[in-house]
């Protein structure tokens, strides 16, 4: 820039703004509450990113949780079409969350352990919004439900969720109300138990997969079920290598065993014969 050159402002004369508002900005988003809701319990300079990496995440599950209990009312009301937006609004929601592990791995072993102690025994297991969409997904576990009995409001609202049909067994509904033949142990169950894969299951799959012309909604809902799962699969995956590359196989703070109980939630599947149907096409 020469001596001549000056940096311009916008020029504001011709627009309309209102200046004085009834509702402003940081009114109708509440953001005194939220900007103030970053208590760092250390002076570490890291511990910052921490929790507002952790509080996102929260929103967006929040959001998550809202896009889903709503396809999963337009699937038991065989109404596909919004449900499959809000389906993939998930998935693109779950493309942030992925996203920000990455933003995580940039602390350091040395960074983290200078603020863990002031975690106590708080972890991401005891997210009560995780364990919710989790469960209407799918991957039921009693057990889980535990870690929320001193919080009786919340420890309610994820048992009704734990004892409701998932997506996946409301999808089954559909399939048998479209005259396809689920097997009735499928249809009526304890909902809060695991879903095991049945072979008669699969066939239906194999069915629409072949015909996918004459049955394109429930092909397509199929295949955004797919999506949902590998990209919560990808989630699990950047978080159980972001956690190996800041702690290594260190006891998580919520007593968990840390990467090897990680590893092992990689192995669960929310829709096993949707993956199975693909050998056998």
């Amino acid at each position: 820039m020469t001596e001549k050159e000056t940096v311009k402002a916008v020029d504001l004369s011709g627009e309309k703004i209102h200046w004085d508002q009834d509702m402003s900005y940081g009114q109708y988003l509440v953001l005194d509450k939220i900007l103030e809701a970053q208590i760092l319990r250390s002076g570490h300079h890291d511990e910052m990113m921490f929790i507002i990496i952790h509080q996102a995440s929260e929103l967006w599950l929040k959001l998550c949780i809202h896009e889903l209990s709503a396809a999963m009312r337009h699937i038991r009301e065989d109404d596909l079409g919004p449900a499959f937006k809000m389906i993939s609004r998930i998935a693109r929601i779950q493309e942030q969350l992925i996203q920000s592990w990455n933003i995580l791995a940039t602390m350091t072993p040395k960074d983290y352990l200078s603020f863990r102690d002031a975690l106590g025994q708080s972890s991401g297991f005891q997210s009560y919004q995780y364990r919710i969409m989790e469960f209407a997904l799918g991957n039921k576990n009693k057990s889980m439900i535990e870690v929320h009995k001193a919080h009786p409001d919340i420890y309610a609202r994820v048992k009704q969720v734990l004892e409701a049909p998932s997506i996946y067994d409301l999808t089954l509904q559909l399939l048998k109300k479209r005259g396809f033949a689920v097997p009735g142990d499928k249809l009526e169950r304890d909902w809060s138990e695991p879903y095991e894969s049945s072979p008669a299951v699969e066939k239906v799959w194999r069915d629409v997969y072949l015909h996918a012309d004459q049955h394109w909604d429930l092909y397509e809902l199929a295949e955004k079920l797919v999506d949902l799962e590998h990209r919560f699969q990808t989630w699990r995956f950047s978080h159980m290598k972001t956690v190996e590359r800041i702690i290594g196989y260190r006891r998580g703070t919520g007593g968990t065993s840390g990467v090897s109980y990680l590893v092992k939630a990689l192995d669960l599947q929310f829709f096993p014969e949707l993956w199975s149907v693909r050998t056998s096409l």
